[in-house]
């Protein structure tokens, strides 16, 4: 006599494989927005394969985005763009847009194709904490961008990561507001934590 265990073990197909999401290229990614299928309202991000929808931004992340943007020029100078919210091109399947992100160059230099390299990438982070914390670090780490910081607005802290290795950081510190920073490639321009703050 057969059991029902038995029954649905015998019954199950010997074949099945699990069901995986589709994994998107940066180059489908990119004819997407050239075809229109994201709204100008849109915000979206490719992230390791997969479009992300990012959260609509409170007052208070889009004035840091701002503080952010002016302190970095001042600090960096001519020969660097300082580029708000985006994209960067990383490896064949992401293409983020950071809340800042400081490459070589000038925004000319990036007419035929977004940049692939950073020298310092920063995320505003409130609602976007964990995620910030976790996929972008690991994203930015294993693309070896140099240096990564969150303004962590939760904590009202600045989180400095430095020194990639594979889908980490060697170097984690955190800043309060009565101290300063310097971006690693520009060890002269101290930044007082506070500016960066709303």
């Amino acid at each position: 006599m057969t059991t029902a265990t038995e029954y649905r073990r015998e019954a199950a197909p010997r074949d099945v494989s699990p069901v995986r999401p589709h994994r998107w290229t940066r180059a489908a990614y990119d004819r997407m927005i050239e075809a229109g299928v994201f709204r100008p309202e849109d915000r979206v991000q490719l992230i390791d394969g997969e479009i992300v929808a990012m959260r609509p931004q409170g007052s208070q992340h889009a004035t840091t985005i701002r503080l952010v943007e002016e302190a970095l020029r001042a600090a960096f100078g001519d020969g660097y763009d300082v580029r708000p919210q985006l994209p960067l091109a990383l490896g064949d399947f992401s293409e983020p847009g950071p809340d800042v992100a400081v490459v070589q160059g000038t925004p000319r230099d990036y007419v035929d194709a977004h940049p692939s390299e950073a020298l310092l990438v920063v995320e505003v982070a409130d609602a976007t904490l964990r995620l910030d914390r976790t996929e972008k670090l690991r994203l930015y780490a294993l693309h070896g961008m140099p240096e990564y910081w969150i303004v962590n607005l939760i904590d009202r802290v600045l989180e400095v990561h430095r020194e990639p290795i594979g889908e980490a950081y060697r170097l984690k510190t955190s800043h309060a507001a009565g101290e300063a920073v310097a971006p690693a490639a520009r060890p002269g321009a101290s930044i007082p934590v506070a500016d960066l703050l709303p």
